[in-house]
């Protein structure tokens, strides 16, 4: 283990942001952790996963840390489910992958979603009708100040909506090291009313789905609209879908009769941002280095050597003007930095 000096950044966000890290180390075991986190002269510390949910708006002047902890094992099984534990460095869809190709159910519509496992439960990843709550059973993670080791179980999260307790009162104080998921071995319970699954699936003649079929139709799904980030730089969906109330929702219905939504309650429902950002104009457009996606409005995209704080503004004009037409406030999905 070595810290470096004054080293790019750029091969570590999705994004392809060239930011650049005063230090940065790589670790590789929970000890050369404890150890970085406990040292004094580094008061500035920022924790790096998969890069995948973050722009970077300058350079960082203090230590960069990247969890690169590896490793994937069985922690308990019986007839009907098994208990796996994936470290935090592991990369999310390769992990995925892992359980899929072992019959393991429950996370196949999550399939190819960027980023490292350690990262998941921070943002309650979720895709096709799945959260990373539903499979979720426990992680455990270092507490920065005391570098001691604390498990958080599924009702300890608070997660919700791209949220957690981790985005919350745990914010910056703690690192996750493993996740441990709770998965079916057999009678899996698909999800594949959601979206584009079913339509894919009879695309692929598929009747009789495996979990296998699920994930290659979500994967198929993504590839067709999402950029990947080693030939477009981004970091998947920039912003959240906003939910707003159902009466604010029959009011916009007088205007714009196609909009889609997904009723919460009957209070509230869920409008796509990537339907009201086409709406708006921004699908497909271009300023030059960086812009709006062809295929997925949610997406912004670094065509070559755009600055974060281009793709900063460029949000920022998406949100007053979604706000502007429709009296909705968009909120960005991805951590500023």
């Amino acid at each position: 283990m070595q810290i470096q000096n004054n080293i790019s950044l750029k091969p570590y966000n999705t994004f392809g942001i060239d930011a650049h890290a005063k230090h940065f180390v790589s670790v590789n075991n929970l000890e050369d952790l404890k150890h970085i986190l406990s040292l004094k002269n580094q008061p500035n510390k920022l924790i790096l996963g998969g890069g995948s949910n973050m722009l970077l708006t300058q350079d960082f002047d203090g230590l960069v840390i990247r969890i690169n902890l590896k490793g994937i094992k069985i922690i308990s099984e019986n007839e009907d489910s098994v208990k796996v534990q994936a470290n935090a460095g592991e990369n999310w869809h390769e992990f995925v992958l892992w359980c899929i190709n072992n019959d393991f159910g429950g996370i196949e519509n999550l399939s190819l979603i960027p980023g490292n496992v350690g990262t998941a439960p921070i943002q309650n990843i979720g895709a096709y009708g799945v959260e990373l709550k539903d499979i979720f059973e426990s992680c455990e993670a270092v507490e920065l100040s005391t570098q001691k080791i604390k498990s958080f179980y599924k009702a300890d999260c608070n997660f919700g909506y791209r949220n957690s307790v981790f985005k919350q009162e745990a914010k910056g104080k703690f690192i996750i090291t493993s996740v441990t998921f709770k998965l079916s071995k057999k009678e899996h319970n698909l999800s594949i009313n959601y979206g584009a699954i079913t339509s894919q699936l009879e695309a692929m003649q598929v009747s009789k789905p495996t979990i296998q079929d699920v994930s290659k139709a979500v994967i198929s799904i993504r590839e067709s609209k999402l950029p990947n980030p080693k030939e477009i730089g981004n970091s998947g969906s920039f912003f959240k879908n906003p939910v707003i109330s159902t009466a604010h929702f029959n009011t916009l219905l007088e205007n714009f009769k196609d909009i889609p939504s997904y009723p919460i309650s009957q209070e509230e429902v869920k409008v796509p941002a990537g339907w009201l950002i086409e709406k708006a104009g921004f699908k497909g457009k271009s300023f030059g280095a960086y812009g709006v996606h062809k295929n997925q409005a949610l997406v912004l995209v670094n065509y070559g050597n755009a600055k974060g704080i281009d793709i900063l503004n460029l949000s920022k004009l998406i949100q007053k003007t979604v706000m502007r037409i429709f009296g909705i406030s968009i909120e960005a999905e991805v951590n500023i930095l």
